[in-house]
């Protein structure tokens, strides 16, 4: 039976009591450790729920058993916590590129990674957007857009710069609090192949559209 979709928050207060201090990631090798949430403005890790079953989705992509990403090369553009990148770490990504704007969340990061012996993290304080536009083209199997859910102009620069990135079977996995239909993404290139609504949480697994 379908989890009742957890209601959100009505005030920037009452986000403050719900939010959590702590996630953990899911699967592989770490699988139960625990990441500290710090109480800061827009700090919005991804749900459990939605996690779950975003890498479901992606080991489906990756052709592979136990929800593995073997030898894949992940970018996240907004770490935060950290909790997407270390989930990807966990279950087998050969790279994990961590970008985050804010000091104490990239100390936060390099903590964690430390903690974990992820050597395939990387944490990189920065423009994660402008990361991706370095990026090698063709390079990555997933990039994660998991903006301030405000920051419409943060979403509009990472879909026009992700596609060139991206491998040939790559996808985007993009979170916010609207769903993203053919008329936004299609002048990016971009089609949905996955949907998952969590309460206030709406969950994208894109991919290109494929050539004309």
């Amino acid at each position: 039976m379908p989890r009742k979709p957890v209601r959100a928050p009505t005030s920037a207060a009452a986000a403050a009591r719900t939010a959590p201090h702590e996630v953990r990631i899911i699967g592989g090798q770490w699988r139960r450790s625990r990441l500290p949430v710090a109480d800061r403005p827009g700090l919005r890790p991804t749900p459990d729920r939605v996690r779950e079953t975003l890498f479901n989705w992606l080991a489906s992509r990756a052709g592979a058993g136990g929800g593995e990403l073997p030898g894949w090369h992940c970018l996240d553009l907004f770490a935060g916590t950290g909790a997407l990148g270390f989930e990807a770490a966990s279950r087998g990504a050969a790279s994990v590129l961590l970008c985050e704007h804010e000091p104490s969340l990239v100390a936060q990061l390099k903590a964690t990674r430390e903690r974990l012996g992820a050597e395939a993290v990387q944490v990189q304080r920065g423009d994660g957007v402008a990361q991706l536009e370095r990026a090698a083209p063709a390079s990555l199997h997933v990039v994660f857009v998991d903006p301030p859910f405000d920051q419409l102009a943060l979403y509009q620069r990472a879909l026009r710069a992700v596609k060139p990135a991206l491998r040939p079977e790559g996808v985007v996995y993009l979170e916010s609090d609207r769903a993203w239909d053919e008329e936004a993404l299609a002048p990016h290139g971009l089609q949905v192949l996955r949907h998952l609504r969590a309460g206030a949480v709406h969950a994208h697994l894109l991919a290109p559209l494929p050539a004309a």
